[in-house]
C-alpha cells in the first residue's frame, strides 16, 4: 500500500478538532487543580491579556448565565483560540520534526506551557513573574498543558488511522 501524501490543510483540519477536544479536556483538568487562587483568577490571564490590548474591562469580563453560572465567554474564545491553533501547529510540526511527538506530545506541550507561562506572559506583565506565581500554578499549569496536548496527539492519531 502506497503511503499517503501529507496534506496541511488536513493536519490544519485535524489540528482544529484536537485542539477544540484538548481544549475541553484543560478547562475540565483547571476545575480539579485550579491554577489560580480566587483573588488571582477575578481577572484572569486571557481577560488580562486582552485589557493589555486595550479591550474595555466589561468586554474582557463579559459572561452569560447558563444553569446559574456566569460563563465568561471572552476567556472561552482566547482559551479555544489558544488550544486550537497551537493544536493546528503541532499538526503541522510534528510531521516535520518528529521529535515534537516526545512522550506522546507531552513534551510540546510542556515547551508551550514554559514559552507561555514562564516566558512571554511575565515578560509582558500578563502573570506575574514565575517567582512570584505560587507553585500550585506552575503543577497545574505543566501537568494540565502536557495532559492537553497529549490529548491532541491522540485525536490526531486517530482521526490519521480513520484515514488510512
Amino acid at each position: 500500500m502506497a503511503k499517503q501524501q501529507f496534506s496541511i490543510h488536513k493536519a490544519l483540519a485535524v489540528g482544529a478538532v484536537a485542539g477544540t477536544v484538548s481544549g475541553l479536556v484543560k478547562l475540565g483538568w483547571e476545575n480539579i487543580l485550579p491554577p489560580r487562587t480566587p483573588a488571582r483568577d477575578a481577572t484572569n490571564p486571557p481577560q488580562q491579556f486582552l485589557e493589555q490590548l486595550g479591550m474595555p474591562a466589561e468586554l474582557a469580563h463579559a459572561t452569560f448565565t447558563y444553569n446559574g453560572h456566569e460563563i465568561p465567554w471572552t476567556s472561552l474564545a482566547i482559551h479555544f483560540g489558544f488550544s486550537t491553533s497551537l493544536a493546528m501547529l503541532y499538526a503541522v510540526v510534528r510531521h516535520y520534526i518528529p521529535l515534537a511527538k516526545l512522550g506522546k506530545g507531552t513534551a510540546w506541550g510542556l515547551g508551550v506551557w514554559s514559552v507561555a507561562h514562564l516566558v512571554a506572559m511575565p515578560a509582558i506583565g500578563t502573570v506575574p513573574k514565575v517567582q512570584d506565581q505560587p507553585m500550585e500554578e506552575h503543577v497545574s499549569e505543566a501537568l494540565g498543558h502536557a495532559v492537553w496536548n497529549w490529548v491532541n496527539e491522540l485525536v490526531i492519531e486517530e482521526m490519521e488511522n480513520d484515514k488510512k
